[in-house]
């Protein structure tokens, strides 16, 4: 009987990196960074920013680097989304991606540079990347739609301070839906995730509306924190 080798499992790490940009109209919408991958398999498709887990460093910190490394940017956000591992995902190879989400402020995504090999997509038009990279952008942008009803991830992408009517527009390019003002000023300032700073924003031709920060609720997760059991 002829007893087949057990191929190696490699451990990899991929990161969904979303900031908030306008289109060509000039509307907000939930951009990321793809890179273009330049060796087999699939050289010359983009995929998502990654790279191999080291021996020496934790999941997190693989994901930090690696997202540094291929884009230079460093997330205000990071969390575990999910371990991607089905057998025919890398051909040739048996690879588990442990995912990461991360959310970047839009001056600092607008800062970062573009090239041959790096470009921001809007991520409702990711299709044809490398491996199953597409199954999870939707994922992840599934997530991150569900989370921002219910948790505080939409103020990582905002300034230290802002107006209210800044944190709905952040709302409203993640859901792609407008919201009624009356009703997101009531559920957000009953939220507790954020308080005046007694400040008004300068500027404009009306009254200065009133500046907020935020506060990042007890036990969950903050900048660059992770907050995933797999961490």
């Amino acid at each position: 009987m002829v007893v087949k080798s057990q191929q190696a499992i490699l451990v990899a790490v991929s990161t969904v990196i979303f900031a908030l940009l306008p289109d060509r109209s000039g509307d907000l919408r939930v951009h990321l960074p793809l890179v273009r991958r330049t060796r087999d398999p699939f050289g010359g498709q983009w995929a998502l920013p990654g790279g191999w887990v080291r021996t020496d460093e934790s999941l997190s910190g693989a994901g930090r680097r690696t997202l540094a490394e291929t884009t230079g940017l460093r997330p205000s956000y990071l969390e575990q989304l999910y371990t991607f591992g089905r057998p025919d995902r890398s051909p040739g190879q048996r690879v588990v991606s442990v995912v990461y989400s991360a959310l970047v402020r839009s001056h600092l995504a607008a800062a970062s540079v573009e090239g041959e090999n790096v470009r921001w997509t809007a991520a409702d038009d990711c299709t044809g990347l490398a491996f199953d990279h597409d199954e999870i952008v939707r994922y992840a942008l599934w997530r991150l739609r569900t989370k921002v009803q219910h948790a505080h991830v939409a103020l990582h992408l905002l300034p230290e301070q802002f107006s209210l009517a800044e944190l709905r527009e952040v709302h409203e390019a993640i859901l792609q839906r407008p919201l009624d003002p009356a009703n997101f000023r009531r559920q957000v300032e009953h939220s507790g995730t954020i308080v005046p700073t007694g400040e008004r924003q300068t500027g404009g031709r009306h009254r200065p509306p009133k500046l907020y920060r935020a506060v990042v609720p007890e036990g969950s997760a903050g900048p660059l924190q992770t907050a995933g059991p797999l961490a």
